[in-house]
């Protein structure tokens, strides 16, 4: 009779994935999280890329700085990325560069990333993405 108890089991599985269920439901939501991370990180750095080449194509200052912010802003909508805060910095000391000479053009794009619907112990409610990217400016464009 306790020879029979003993060998008996039945139950087993079901305890099986009491066991092995949370492991794999926090397995999921890391993979999640580190997939949301990296294509936010992706889409950040196409931004910057977008916003100093835009830029570098510019004529004037001001011109640059609302056309790279655009570009930004547009390819962030294109990739799917929703910011909760975009902003983009720009050098833009290669466009003064004398006639003849290849300046360059630097963006700096930062994205904050929501995370708060990924609820595990450990992980930020967002995170901040940031991207840079340069661009030379033609020796010869037309300067004004």
């Amino acid at each position: 009779m306790i020879r029979r108890f003993l060998n008996d089991e039945r139950g087993s599985n079901a305890a099986e994935i009491v066991i092995i269920a949370p492991v794999l439901a926090l397995l999921i939501a890391l993979l999640v999280a580190g997939g949301r991370t990296a294509m936010a990180d992706n889409a950040t750095q196409g931004a910057a890329m977008s916003a100093a080449r835009a830029a570098s194509l510019a004529r004037t200052p001001a011109e640059a700085a609302n056309v790279a912010e655009d570009a930004a802003v547009r390819s962030m909508n294109q990739s799917g990325i929703a910011c909760a805060d975009l902003t983009v910095n720009l050098d833009l000391g290669g466009l003064s560069a004398p006639l003849g000479t290849t300046g360059i053009v630097s963006a700096a794009v930062h994205c904050t990333v929501n995370l708060s619907d990924i609820t595990l112990p450990g992980v930020p409610g967002s995170r901040v993405m940031t991207s840079n990217a340069s661009s030379p400016v033609d020796a010869y464009r037309e300067r004004n």
